[in-house]
């Protein structure tokens, strides 16, 4: 059926040049969002067997397909077992992307990928050569696989002895897609309370470091990956798998360290715990903000200098072609070459003996800020339409724009105006930006080497 529904869109669509790459992205994510609303408000889906109305479906809909992890109403106590694997499959489905999906069943089905399928799949995972995209799109598949399997086997360690054999490895596999994927959907809620993600396990190492393990994997990229499996040396690695794996480990290791410190009096989030639980949940914490959702500490407990730097940490996100959201590690990288070499007062931005070209800089500037400008205005428009202090505000902007899903447990509360609005903020924020960088990477080159007369402005 999917095949036979992505021939129908590459016939009469794409090579009739009528949709582009970008316009397929949207159309694929926005078809699953539709579908999936569709599903969800059935009775069945619902564990009362009455439906939870459209809106409640969209908005989780959205949420799961765009694996964000922000809802208004609780998954295990709202959706039924049939509910809840509509999600998971919506969350499996936004993470690996259509294409990649696609791809699994043409290989499936020994069909041969065409010339337009690879270019597509180029586009959607942000590679940058045709070479070997089937191989990649073959070995995401398989470590997709192998790491959600993985990560539930160890997680039913913990979720058998307490939900019984088959409910305990359906709440493993579940959060185990979901933390991979980056969602941040739970099933605790009928265990912890309504809204209560993994604070249950806040003192278990075992729930946790799998947890971030697998959010960490999911978030470095299909590209890093294939790297690693290829070259299988430090040396050998490209220098974009470089940036992002120090990139990683050091906002990894930066975030850990500012909340350990930060928040250690805080008698509401690590203040009453041991040593050991503090840089347990202050490492978690680090991890899950790299647009993965789960928490182990109320979000609305945390200082405002914590929230803060939460902010920040939700927007910068993962690394491109990877199940995160956000700006993108190397993202956050080149902007701060950017502004080491304009404070060197140098016109080109060079980094071991290598210049990085002009218009990915300009990519990456203009991508910030247009981040930034739906950062500030989706969060001025919360404070004035419901009324709530700005940094709570702008936390929800920045957990839905980053596709996290955190919350300071604003969102189930908020008008259906502003739910509209982080509806809006998630697609944006998982489409959009996708979108945005694949049209930077597709646009073609000009033909023509024209330079136009300069002009002086004063700046500063």
């Amino acid at each position: 059926m999917l095949e036979r529904l992505f021939r129908f869109i590459r016939d009469r669509f794409i090579r009739s040049r009528r949709l582009n790459a970008t316009r397929l992205v949207a159309l694929s994510f926005g078809a699953i969002i539709l579908v999936g609303t569709l599903l969800l408000t059935l009775p069945i889906a619902a564990r009362s067997g009455e439906s939870q109305g459209f809106f409640t479906a969209l908005f989780t809909a959205t949420s799961a397909t765009c694996v964000t992890g922000l809802v208004v109403a609780d998954t295990a106590l709202t959706w039924s077992p049939f509910g809840q694997a509509v999600i998971l499959l919506m969350i499996q489905l936004g993470g690996l992307g259509f294409m990649t999906v696609i791809t699994l069943i043409s290989l499936a089905a020994h069909r041969r990928i065409g010339l337009s399928e690879r270019l597509l799949i180029v586009s959607t995972l942000n590679l940058n050569e045709l070479d070997g995209v089937v191989r990649v799109v073959r070995h995401a598949l398989m470590g997709t696989a192998l790491f959600e399997l993985a990560g539930a086997a160890l997680l039913a360690v913990r979720m058998i002895p307490r939900f019984g054999l088959f409910r305990g490895l359906w709440h493993a596999l579940f959060h185990s897609v979901s933390a991979f994927c980056n969602a941040g959907f739970d099933l605790q809620g009928a265990d912890s309370g309504p809204f209560s993600s993994l604070a249950g396990y806040a003192d278990d190492p075992l729930v946790l470091l799998t947890t971030a393990a697998l959010i960490i994997v999911g978030g470095l990229g299909f590209f890093v990956w294939e790297d690693i499996l290829k070259n299988r040396s430090w040396k050998k690695l490209t220098l974009y798998s470089k940036l992002v794996l120090a990139i990683t480990a050091a906002l990894l290791i930066f975030g850990t360290v500012f909340f350990l410190l930060n928040e250690s009096s805080n008698s509401a989030t690590l203040g009453a715990m041991t040593a050991g639980e503090k840089g347990l949940n202050a490492f978690f914490q680090s991890a899950t903000l790299r647009t993965a959702g789960f928490n182990v500490l109320d979000q609305g407990a945390l200082r405002d200098d914590s929230q803060v730097m939460s902010c920040i940490l939700m927007l910068i996100g993962g690394s491109s072609g990877s199940t995160a959201g956000g700006m993108k590690t190397v993202t956050a990288w080149v902007l701060l070459m950017v502004l080491f070499t304009g404070l060197r007062g140098r016109s080109s931005i060079v980094f071991r003996g290598r210049t990085l070209p002009t218009h990915r800089a300009v990519s990456a500037v203009t991508l910030f800020l247009m981040v930034l400008l739906l950062f500030l205005g989706g969060s001025m428009i919360l404070t004035v339409m419901d009324g709530v202090p700005f940094l709570p505000a702008a936390f929800e902007t920045a957990s839905a724009l980053g596709t996290v899903g955190l919350t300071t447990g604003l969102t189930p509360g908020l008008s259906r105006a502003s739910q509209v609005l982080l509806i809006l903020f998630m697609y944006t924020g998982r489409v959009g930006v996708l979108s945005f960088s694949i049209g930077f990477l597709t646009r073609p080159k000009d033909t023509l080497d024209i330079r136009y007369p300069e002009f002086s402005i004063m700046v500063g």
